[in-house]
């Protein structure tokens, strides 16, 4: 048991960065968050595909990606309740922007879909 309590590289014990691998410690807060705008976009293009009539609807298809963002960064707010914690940085929010953007708009590109984005 002793080996289990010695000091790792990085100061952690050893049943620590034992514990915290097998319990998935590579899923960062920017993996769910690019996911997550990865299933909005696919979710609102294929939206989009099915009733076109959509577009015309009075929050524009590319602001359903600005509210899907504002909620996942009220959702992690409210989980964290002012605990230090990891947060997203403006990059990793500008990436999740653009690959949801892009979802939305290729998607019914592809689809051939008669939609106009703006």
């Amino acid at each position: 048991m002793k080996a289990l309590s010695e000091k790792g590289r990085h100061g952690e014990t050893l049943l620590t960065s034992v514990g915290a691998r097998s319990k998935g410690a590579d899923m960062t807060l920017d993996k769910v968050f690019f996911g997550l705008m990865a299933l909005v976009g696919v979710a609102s293009g294929f939206a989009l595909v099915a009733m076109p009539r959509l577009q015309d609807f009075i929050i524009k298809p590319y602001f359903w990606i600005l509210i899907a963002i504002a909620a996942f960064d009220l959702a992690v707010y409210l989980m964290r309740r002012n605990a230090s914690g990891e947060m997203l940085t403006m990059n990793a929010r500008l990436l999740g922007l653009v690959i949801g953007v892009v979802l939305l708009v290729a998607i019914p590109t592809l689809a051939g879909a008669p939609v106009k984005f703006f």
